[in-house]
């Protein structure tokens, strides 16, 4: 999915761009009017808009107004505190939603999502690229690169690679990383076999001790954030 992220907080954008980025999406920035409305000038829209209010050259109710003239793409308000006038006209010009300042990340995520299920959207955007590190993901073509570089995985490695993908956030048990590998797999993994493999893949993700992208969780399993 395609976030458009309009905020005049570099710290709130920077934010922002790394959690959504994190949850696979492609992300566009903007810090002032003028550049967010270049953006929707170019053509391709896209699948989500987040708005600051308050803009150093305009605002994002205009920006909704211009945006809501093109397309019905979901618009999330980030709004302050004391700012009700403001979220009432954003919401009568076509506003989804509106969060105040400030927010927890996840409960944005949360709202995004609700947004998406109740628009009906949530799987004709579906996102086809997902980041773990460095590493950019392409679940369309099965590809995987860092930088300029394609990184080769064997079958059982990227079947791995999918498993903690789709248990994001969830430590998985031995058990339960082997049972999704026989399920699919013809090749037969044991406990053992297992590790190797577990090990061959952090090695090719680039896992360095600083940065542990598959983590150990001593006497439950793995984990990947």
């Amino acid at each position: 999915m395609t976030v458009l992220i309009v905020e005049d907080d570099e710290i709130i954008l920077e934010g922002l761009r790394y959690s959504l980025l994190q949850e696979g999406n492609e992300v566009w920035t903007a810090e002032t009017f003028a550049e967010a409305a270049a953006l929707l000038q170019k053509g391709q829209l896209p699948d989500f808009c987040l708005l600051d209010v308050m803009l150093p050259d305009g605002n994002g109710i205009d920006l909704c107004e211009l945006i809501r003239r093109k397309s019905d793409v979901p618009v999330l308000f980030l709004t302050a505190c004391d700012d009700e006038v403001s979220t009432v006209r954003a919401l009568e010009l076509g506003a989804d939603d509106y969060i105040a300042k400030p927010f927890r990340i996840r409960e944005l995520l949360a709202r995004m999502k609700a947004i998406l299920r109740r628009s009906g959207k949530t799987g004709k955007n579906e996102c086809m690229i997902v980041t773990v590190g460095e590493n950019i993901i392409s679940l369309q073509t099965g590809k995987v690169s860092r930088g300029n570089k394609e990184i080769v995985l064997t079958a059982m490695e990227y079947k791995l690679l999918l498993v903690f993908l789709n248990h994001r956030g969830q430590i998985l048990s031995r058990t339960q990383i082997l049972n999704q590998l026989w399920d699919d797999v013809g090749e037969y993994v044991n406990d053992n076999t297992l590790s190797v493999y577990i090990k061959r893949l952090r090695k090719k993700l680039g896992e360095t001790e600083e940065t542990q992208l598959i983590r150990t969780v001593r006497g439950l399993g793995y984990l990947m954030e």
